[in-house]
């Protein structure tokens, strides 16, 4: 059994991996300030409890721990809020990060899988996205991960510490089993809102903008489930220990779904209707972000097993279960 740090992994994707580690013979030790995350999702080893701009106690759990590795969820992710308060987004996302680096290397834990996102990119110049595609980020969230990627390219080169980062595209889903889900607040993510207007929790879905350049003028994501995506997480890290080489890798299932075609797919899972508004387009949405995730299946054997149908499924299940509103 080998010690994981799964740094945010109270969170939504992070209490997945850890679900995933701990299945794969692994032990996940979570460290989480619990301002995102969730208590009750920690279910799969021991949980210390810190902020990762706190030094001190993070030298103070790596001592404890001796983790072989560290996969590192712990970020802010609210798009909007890093326009409002870019600041905030760099001291967490970018010194937080640093800091946790510092502290891992100080350890000798110089081995992390980081969790970024597709949203390195910004503008598509080309879809499906190869990890090559330029990166130029639209707003700080994605400027703040792309910092954190560009630092540990550094870090492989000057210091041995040896990285994969995660480019996610859109995660959805939840544990088949029901044990965990998609729960954040205040909720942004398309799949878990479409689910509560379908279970009247809120009114109706807003889908914005309708006048794209796509099959149905709605705009194009592609939907990769929770558990995927812990898969990939497990085998980045059994990568770098196995003595792998650092990359970035892209998560996505190179399948596009518009909008529409999610809305339609909810209600029929759920068997309700629900109303449905056009609102403005958001700035900065692009109209498609698909991915080509062909170097992680060279790299790490990974490919998606799920289909959206799968991922609605299994959310549409967690939330009429779940009591998290």
């Amino acid at each position: 059994m080998v010690d994981i740090l799964v740094v945010g992994g109270g969170g939504y994707i992070g209490s997945h991996t850890c679900l995933e580690l701990a299945s794969r013979g692994h032990r996940p030790i979570v460290y989480d300030n619990f301002s995102n995350g969730h208590r009750e999702f920690v279910k799969w080893g021991p949980v210390e409890e810190g902020d990762i701009r706190d030094r001190s106690r993070l030298d103070e759990v790596f001592r404890k721990y001796a983790p072989a590795a560290v996969i590192h969820f712990a970020a802010l992710i609210e798009v909007g809020e890093s326009v409002r308060n870019p600041i905030g987004f760099f001291e967490n996302n970018v010194s937080g990060s640093l800091n946790l680096f510092a502290a891992a290397a100080a350890a000798g834990c110089k081995r992390v899988v980081f969790s970024s996102t597709c949203a390195t990119y910004g503008e598509p110049v080309q879809n499906p996205m190869r990890e090559d595609h330029p990166q130029h980020p639209i707003n700080p969230y994605g400027r703040s991960k792309l910092i954190v990627e560009q630092i540990l390219c550094d870090l492989d080169i000057y210091e041995n510490f040896r990285s994969v980062a995660l480019r996610y595209f859109n995660a959805a889903g939840a544990d088949p089993e029901g044990r965990i889900g998609e729960w954040h607040d205040p909720e942004t993510h398309a799949v878990p809102l479409a689910i509560d207007a379908a279970l009247g929790r809120r009114d109706g879905f807003s889908i914005f903008g309708n006048d794209y350049d796509t099959r149905d003028g709605t705009c194009v994501r592609d939907f990769i489930h929770v558990m995927d995506l812990a898969d990939a997480h497990v085998r980045a890290v059994e990568h770098l220990l196995d003595g792998g080489a650092s990359t970035a890798l892209n998560l996505g299932t190179g399948v596009g779904t518009t909008v529409k075609e999610l809305l339609s797919t909810v209600q029929r899972v759920s068997g309700k209707d629900f109303p449905i508004a056009v609102a403005e387009r958001r700035r900065g949405d692009a109209p498609m972000l698909v991915a080509d995730y062909s170097q992680a299946r060279e790299v790490l054997g990974w490919s998606p097993q799920r289909d959206l149908d799968t991922i609605v499924r299994s959310a549409w299940e967690w939330h009429s279960r779940a009591n998290v509103h």
